[in-house]
């Protein structure tokens, strides 16, 4: 079972590493759904990181149609990101009919060379998910992050487990979104994936003593990585213990 933390920040990488995460998908801007994260902190995450470093390339938020000086954006982005010595990249990109746009997305992953590539949540707003996966197996991205199209992982159980089955090892099928220590285990259990993409992230408090009025949206703590909801949530995806006596069997 692999858990995979979407990090916002370099602390938070560190977080999700020290939880027992086995990578960190790194992105700015989580409340937004991410965005490409600055250089400079895929400089310092991928300096500091001893697990495998993906890095999200989104220029904006809203939907995944995509300009062509956006999809340079994101060239641009997957080229810096070879440079750094990442482990790979997070992408999506649809056509206005709700397909996969495969020679954008192939242009990016030829861009990514011997980097691993994900193919984003994009995939839960295409028309025809059936469809839509096989384009990106035909890719060849080695996963699809997917709440199988409903607002969480949970409520779109079903038809992730429909994709795991047609995928058939071809790529991994990742549950994303709403993942909690409360329902991973039971996620695993319905779906039949081996790997699960969460944020456990909570609001620090804020330091400030100096807080004007009528300001409030400015002044929230920051959204980091809890090292122990990644570490729960590990735990809950691990393997029981062989009793004693089993060691060795088959």
């Amino acid at each position: 079972m692999m858990l995979e933390i979407a990090a916002n920040s370099v602390a938070s990488s560190l977080a999700a590493q020290d939880g027992g995460a086995g990578r960190v998908e790194l992105c700015g801007a989580l409340e937004l759904g991410g965005l490409t994260p600055s250089h400079a902190q895929i400089a310092l995450a991928r300096e500091r990181l001893r697990i495998p470093l993906y890095v999200l390339i989104r220029p904006r938020a809203g939907d995944f149609l995509y300009s062509d000086l956006e999809a340079e954006t994101m060239q641009r982005d997957i080229e810096a990101c070879v440079a750094l010595g990442c482990d790979g990249v997070v992408l999506g990109m649809l056509d206005a009919d709700g397909q996969v746009d495969m020679p954008r997305c192939r242009s990016l992953i030829t861009a990514a060379g011997t980097l691993g590539t994900t193919f984003h949540r994009a995939f839960d707003l295409s028309r025809d998910p059936s469809r839509a996966l096989e384009d990106i197996i035909t890719l060849g991205c080695e996963r699809v992050l997917t709440s199988g199209a409903q607002p969480s992982a949970v409520e779109g159980a079903t038809l992730i487990r429909t994709l795991v089955t047609q995928a058939n090892g071809r790529l991994a099928v990742m549950p994303g979104a709403g993942i909690t220590t409360h329902n991973i285990a039971a996620l695993a259990v319905a779906t039949g994936a081996r790997e699960f993409h969460a944020s456990a992230k909570h609001q620090l408090p804020s330091g400030m003593q100096h807080r004007p009025p009528r300001l409030e949206d400015m002044q929230a703590g920051e959204l980091r990585t809890d090292v122990e909801h990644v570490r729960a949530m590990a735990r809950a995806l691990a393997p029981p213990p062989a009793k004693q006596g089993e060691v060795g069997r088959g």
